[in-house]
């Protein structure tokens, strides 16, 4: 079995295609319902969030298998397989371990070090466990991640000073105007990355911050639980944008709530006050046209990157350890998912040999007839334990291979050597034969004397 991942991210493809590239739109479930249809994964989880697209699979023909996901990523999101493969990348096996770990460590993120990520991964898997998508493999994978991003989080200092892309929105306002006192701001969306954009604001000491949504009681809770913000109802909209030097829309509408014509009414009244938009939502909150207008400064999450690199260059350090904490469980779980491969020879194996102990029993039978049922019994169990001592060291050797290439070869010869194809039957005067051909064929030339 493989594991294999096909996906796009903010390294790959551009904010256009990422918008139109949305499991969430049409439901994960749905599209795992969808992908288990296909018939070309044993198992699968699918990760969306608004910088990555990603399908996660166990198979067993890894090639076709990755052209199939592509062709599913296509035709589930409605878009041409042509706009998807400049921008579509595919690993295999413990590359796949290493770039999952990496996500949920917040190494692959926009911004590194970001906590949501984590969460999202969790949610993935979640999805996937109650629509019966995740199995064995994908399951030890998944929550083996959850334990790399915890030991980041708690073994570096990546993730500290509430690194996020929200956070990233407010060191981008800080570049603008400098020091953020005095300064009114919106927050449009009362969502997580709202709360933690108008946290982060409050951290700065503006003067006000507005929590604006759809839904009054949402945009109430998140004021009062980030405290000292105010909430409005989404009518006044066009008040709090006029009254705000800083705009941040993080909502989760399928399609822009702020059209350029509506920016141009907003900026009517202001005199030529400038105005600053981050949008940070994916799919976009703001039309990109918006940005054309005098006065108005609009920004989306791609305009985050030069925010990222800095971040990158103050954290390395702690890169390099967490990296090194993704490295040492990559080879934990490389060495689980190597003997993975070992396992049905193994239980073949005993199968077998247990399968000649019985045979064995049965055909003294005869002979063991006389002895008294406890005596029988301890017969029973002093074989069983002969061959459990005979299983043991070769069983712990096979698991213990270090490398797939060495898994296969070992549980090819032993399938050879001890017949294990059908390990239920007795081998009969032809198994025989073909067995001790096939070990002659194992044997290395000695030459004739």
């Amino acid at each position: 079995m493989h594991l294999l991942l096909v996906g796009i991210s903010h390294r790959t493809a551009p904010v256009e295609l990422r918008e139109r590239i949305d499991f969430q739109a049409r439901g994960v479930a749905e599209a795992l319902r969808s992908l288990a249809s296909r018939g070309s994964t044993r198992e699968a989880v699918v990760v969306s969030t608004c910088n990555r697209a990603e399908v996660y699979a166990a198979c067993d023909e890894a090639n076709a298998t990755r052209t199939d996901l592509v062709r599913f990523v296509s035709e589930f999101n409605g878009v041409s397989a042509g706009d998807i493969a400049p921008h579509v990348y595919g690993v295999t096996d413990l590359d796949v371990a290493r770039h999952l770990f990496r996500v949920a460590g917040g190494l692959d993120s926009l911004v590194v070090g970001e906590p949501q990520i984590l969460g999202q991964v969790k949610e993935a898997h979640t999805v996937a466990s109650e629509t019966r998508s995740s199995g064995p493999v994908l399951n030890r994978l998944f929550h083996t991640s959850f334990a790399v991003g915890k030991r980041v989080r708690t073994e570096t200092g990546l993730g500290s000073g509430a690194v996020s892309v929200s956070y990233a929105a407010v060191a981008l306002a800080r570049k603008i105007f400098g020091d953020l006192g005095g300064r009114s701001v919106a927050v449009v969306g009362a969502g997580e990355m709202g709360k933690l954009t108008a946290l982060h604001m409050k951290s700065q000491a503006v003067r006000h911050v507005t929590i604006v949504s759809r839904t009054m009681a949402h945009a109430a809770r998140t004021a009062e639980a980030i405290g000292g913000a105010s909430a409005a109802p989404w009518e006044e909209l066009d008040g709090v944008l006029s009254a705000s030097d800083i705009v941040i829309t993080a909502t989760g509408a399928a399609r822009p709530i702020l059209t350029k014509a509506h920016i141009e009414s907003v900026m009517r009244p202001r005199r030529n006050r400038p105005l600053f938009i981050i949008d940070i939502a994916m799919p976009r909150d703001v039309e990109a046209a918006a940005g054309e207008i005098e006065q108005v400064f609009l920004y989306n999450i791609d305009d985050l990157q030069a925010t990222v690199r800095e971040n990158l260059a103050r954290r390395a350090s702690e890169v390099t350890r967490a990296e090194a904490i993704v490295n040492e469980e990559v080879e934990k779980f490389g060495g689980w998912f190597r003997s993975r491969g070992a396992i049905p020879t193994v239980v073949a194996l005993r199968e077998r040999f247990d399968a000649i102990r019985r045979s064995e029993l049965e055909r003294l039978d005869f002979k063991l007839s006389a002895l008294p049922p406890e005596a029988r019994a301890r017969v029973d169990e002093i074989t069983h334990l002969i061959v459990e001592k005979l299983l043991l060291t070769p069983t712990e050797q096979l698991k213990s291979l270090d490398n797939s290439e060495a898994v296969s070869t070992y549980t090819e010869a032993l399938t050879r050597l001890f017949a294990l194809s059908n390990p239920a039957d007795e081998p009969s005067d032809r198994d025989r034969g073909a067995k001790a051909g096939r070990v002659e064929a194992f044997k290395r030339p000695t030459g004739r004397h």
